[in-house]
């Protein structure tokens, strides 16, 4: 596919800027009527480091926070310098009445389309970087929910040293939203691994997605994509290329498991087995599912999320017209 390979190369290098003065109007921008009640996260490293605070009383308070660490190594972390280091720099960082505020909002939209949507209780702690992988976690059966601050210290923190650079992409304060929102997207879209062709696996993350549209109406895009500015222009100016890739390679309907791995699954780049894969962005099948779940949008404003959300993968693609052109 020489032109592709062509295109890209060239968009790799000179990033063609977005306009956001024909944007679509955003249909996710409502009024929210019934607001969430106001979010306290509760600190529990702010309790773990103070010394003041006896180990059997912390030990009472949260039993479920010490795992299988014996006591003389709990109290020891205690005061570990290092650690405590992390977390004040990551409390720092982050601006917990700001968090607050955008979990109320983030909550309130939640709860806009999903009534039975239940607030958890939110608790921050610092896992001192042993957690980062996987700093959001959502423990439905207790409704609470648990935000790794070491997470997020910020792209290039010298704590982050040996780390690779695509996953410190979003490990930035910002990043604390959109991954809290994907969580809960995901709790309430169950994904199917079973007998998928890549087009459901791209109408899936494009479900996703539209839900994270709907629940983060006023963030930008490439925060919930996980991206960095260059990585969405270079999406958005490579859009068409990449479907033109997928259709002629005979992708789209492929069930070839490893094209989630290819395009999909988080990574330094997306695998086109082309000599621009280095330059591309990763995950780039999430953004194309998301760009025809929003094609479908615009040609059916009037579909419930709800009742997008239950329709089969063909109907969506189909009826979502989609074509992007160069």
């Amino acid at each position: 596919m020489k032109f592709f390979n062509y295109f890209l190369l060239a968009t790799a290098f000179v990033l063609v800027p977005v306009s956001c003065d024909n944007k679509p109007e955003n249909l996710w921008q409502i009024e929210i009527k019934n607001p969430a009640q106001k979010v306290e996260v509760q600190d529990l490293s702010a309790e773990f480091y103070n010394a003041g605070v006896p180990l059997a009383q912390f030990q009472q308070k949260y039993p479920w926070f010490q795992g299988t660490v014996s006591d003389e190594d709990f109290g020891k972390r205690r005061l570990d310098k290092t650690e405590i280091a992390i977390y004040k720099e990551a409390v720092d960082k982050i601006g917990t009445q700001k968090l607050n505020n955008e979990l109320t909002t983030l909550f309130s939209h939640i709860k806009h389309y999903f009534p039975e949507f239940k607030q958890p209780k939110v608790f921050l702690y610092s896992s001192a970087l042993q957690g980062i992988m996987e700093p959001i976690f959502y423990h439905d059966a207790e409704n609470m929910l648990f935000i790794d601050i070491s997470a997020f210290l910020g792209q290039n923190n010298p704590n982050y040293k040996g780390l690779e650079q695509y996953w410190q992409v979003s490990m930035n304060p910002q990043n604390i939203i959109p991954k809290v929102s994907r969580v809960f997207a995901g709790f309430f879209l169950k994904e199917s691994f079973e007998h998928q062709k890549f087009l459901d696996e791209l109408i899936y993350q494009g479900k996703i997605m539209t839900l994270q549209d709907a629940f983060l109406p006023g963030f930008p895009d490439y925060l919930k994509m996980n991206y960095d500015q260059k990585q969405y222009e270079w999406a958005l100016a490579n859009e068409a290329n990449v479907w033109n890739y997928f259709v002629e390679n005979n992708l789209v309907f492929s069930d070839d498991s490893r094209l989630r791995e290819r395009f999909i699954n988080p990574g330094p780049f997306s695998k086109f087995y082309t000599e621009v894969d280095n330059d591309s962005s990763p995950q780039i099948g999430i953004f194309t599912g998301w760009q025809i779940a929003r094609k479908f949008f615009e040609a059916k404003p009037e579909t419930k999320l709800t009742d997008f959300l239950e329709m089969d993968s063909q109907t969506i693609f189909n009826e979502s017209n989609y074509k992007p052109k160069n």
